[in-house]
């Protein structure tokens, strides 16, 4: 389960790397089906009900791109699609690109914004 701040009607969140969050935090009502019937271990699933907790959708969604490191620009790719593909509306790159030299920084960034325009992506 990821960390979650609401700041301007939008909420941050990590990408969600297992199922049960209600359960963990013994929080509101749920019921175990939640978990097992109505949802799956695949991240497009788990981000997909990240995004209907956040009032089905009318706030919006935004994963953070995960660890930074190696692979960035594959981890950042492999998160945008993640995000948009369960109804999110976007990826916070900060050091990803921001702390690399200006060229991959660029790349990487056109590489996000490129998942966000390509019509071929589309919601699961």
């Amino acid at each position: 389960m990821g960390v979650m701040s609401l700041q301007d009607d939008i909420i941050k969140q990590k990408l969600s790397k297992n199922n049960g969050g209600f359960k963990i935090l013994n929080f509101a009502k749920f019921t175990d089906d939640m978990y097992t019937k109505l949802s799956s271990d695949h991240p497009i699933d788990l981000t997909r009900y990240q995004v209907i907790n956040n009032y089905m959708g009318r706030v919006g969604l935004i994963n953070s791109g995960g660890p930074f490191g190696e692979n960035d620009l594959q981890q950042a790719v492999v998160t945008a699609v993640i995000n948009k593909r369960a109804g999110g509306m976007g990826l916070i790159s900060g050091r990803r690109a921001f702390q690399k030299p200006m060229k991959e920084g660029v790349q990487l960034l056109n590489a996000i914004q490129d998942v966000y325009l390509c019509k071929e992506i589309s919601l699961a």
